[in-house]
This record gives structure tokens, C-alpha cells and sequence, in this order.
């Protein structure tokens, strides 16, 4: 998460979509690969053994983000105990997956971003017109193609492997690069993505992840520590289990020190 990174990434952003903007045919083209034209549909989105790894992926990427879920709803329901995992990774990984992949991808672009998937679209037989990444003016009522929210929750994996040791951490990013990109190019597999929706899912998602890494771990000013975040997780939660244990019995006792 250096700044060598974030200039390759926007880098890799400006180039993808000015050659996109103005090729945008380079779009189907790719999409075509996994098209079969006698079938008019794409294989592999029959297949039960490829539905079973997408299925997985996701599976994988909410296995990273369960053990900061569990530890945030424990500490809500029992303020007075102290965080069951690093408060700072707890954060990060939590606030980093539900903007990258939940309100930027789903409540943002895909709800007002028209682009129509591969399958939909009359090139691939369906019935619905191609517009380039850039448009959003395409006919898709809800749940479009702009971009990949699977895809984003996919390199979203990218934010863990910034946790890792020093040592280890080049063969997390590489792995979570992989796994990515293998997941996108399933979406792609079973038209339903272009290659510009999981590539700008990739970077918007990197970005994302490399700014709340310096927010929350490098910038001083804005750096967090496990107590900041533990003790203002005990203030915001205090009141309300105060107010349970008055309702159904129990000591309440002072406010946790802070």
C-alpha cells in the first residue's frame, strides 16, 4: 500500500478507460470469447462446477470479513469487554469491504448506471442495446453491469493481505490479484460482465482500500489505535447496555474506564 501502487492503479484506471472510451468494441470482442454463437449463450454459466467456484469466491471474501463482523457485534451487545481482534483491522477490513463493494458498486453505479450485461445485449441475443463503460444512459432498469460488485468484493481481498506480516505480505497481494482476477474472469465466462465492469471494480476497490490504509495506519494525524477505536466503541454502546441490564436485571455498575 505504498504510493508506487496507487500511481500504477491510476495509472492502469486511465489507460483502460481511454482505450475503452474510444474502442469500445474491444468490449464484445472480449465478452465473445466465451460466447457460443450455435448455442447463442455462454457455456459456462450451465456449468454446475463453475457456478459452485463463483458461489466459493464470495464465500472466501466474507471468510475474511466474518471474524471483524462477529468481533463488532460482540463488543456492541458487551461493551465492557474488551475487542475480540484488532480494533484498527476491525475497521479497516469492515469499512473498506462495505464501501468498495456495497455503496460505491450497489447503491451507487449499478442502481443509476444503465449499462446492460453481456447476456442482455443483442450482440450475445438478447435484446437490449450496447453502450461503452462511460454511458450511463443504457436501458438496464436494476441491477446492471456497471461495475462488478462481485468483482470488487472479490479484490477486496487485497485489504487482508495488507495485514499480513511485512515478509509474507507481497505473496498475499499476489494471491488476492489472482484470486480476483479469476473471479472476474468467471463473471465474464457467464456474460456477466465486460471486462471494463471487473477491471474498474478492481481498481476503484484499490484505491479505496489504499486510502483508509493511510487514514487509518499511516497518516498521523488521522492514524487510529486498537484503544481509540475499542474505547469509543464502549462509549457509543455503553448506554444502551446499561439500560438492558436495568430492564432485565443485572448490576450496571460505572461506565467502563476509558
Amino acid at each position: 500500500m505504498n504510493r508506487t501502487g496507487l500511481f500504477i492503479a491510476l495509472a492502469l484506471w486511465l489507460v483502460i478507460g481511454v482505450v475503452f472510451g474510444l474502442y469500445p468494441e474491444l468490449d464484445l470482442k472480449l465478452a465473445s470469447l466465451f460466447f457460443d454463437p450455435e448455442a447463442r449463450t455462454f457455456p459456462l454459466k450451465l456449468n454446475g462446477w463453475a457456478g459452485f467456484a463463483r458461489d466459493a469466491a464470495m464465500w472466501v471474501a466474507w471468510a475474511f470479513a466474518l471474524p471483524s463482523l462477529v468481533a463488532l457485534v460482540v463488543k456492541l451487545i458487551r461493551p465492557d469487554r474488551p475487542l475480540m481482534v484488532s480494533g484498527r483491522a476491525m475497521i479497516f477490513l469492515l469499512a473498506t469491504l462495505t464501501l468498495s463493494a456495497g455503496i460505491l458498486t450497489n447503491l451507487a453505479f449499478k442502481t443509476y448506471w444503465g449499462r446492460p450485461r453481456p447476456v442482455v445485449v443483442t450482440e450475445f441475443a438478447g435484446d437490449l442495446q450496447f453502450v461503452p463503460w462511460w454511458d450511463p444512459r443504457g436501458n438496464c432498469a436494476r441491477n446492471c453491469s456497471f461495475f462488478s460488485g462481485e468483482g470488487a468484493t472479490a479484490f477486496w481481498t487485497l485489504a487482508p493481505a495488507a495485514l499480513v506480516p511485512p515478509a509474507w505480505r507481497p505473496l498475499a497481494y499476489a494471491g488476492a490479484v489472482v484470486f480476483g482476477a479469476v473471479t472476474s474472469g468467471l463473471r465474464m465466462a457467464f456474460g456477466g460482465h465486460f471486462f471494463t465492469d471487473v477491471a474498474i471494480a478492481g481498481l476503484v476497490t484499490f484505491v479505496v482500500i489504499w486510502f483508509a490504509y493511510a487514514l487509518i495506519y499511516r497518516w498521523p494525524r488521522t492514524r487510529l489505535s486498537d484503544e481509540a477505536v475499542d474505547a469509543a466503541l464502549t462509549r457509543l454502546a455503553w448506554p444502551a447496555y446499561r439500560l438492558r441490564l436495568r430492564l432485565f436485571g443485572g448490576k450496571t455498575g460505572p461506565a467502563a474506564s476509558l
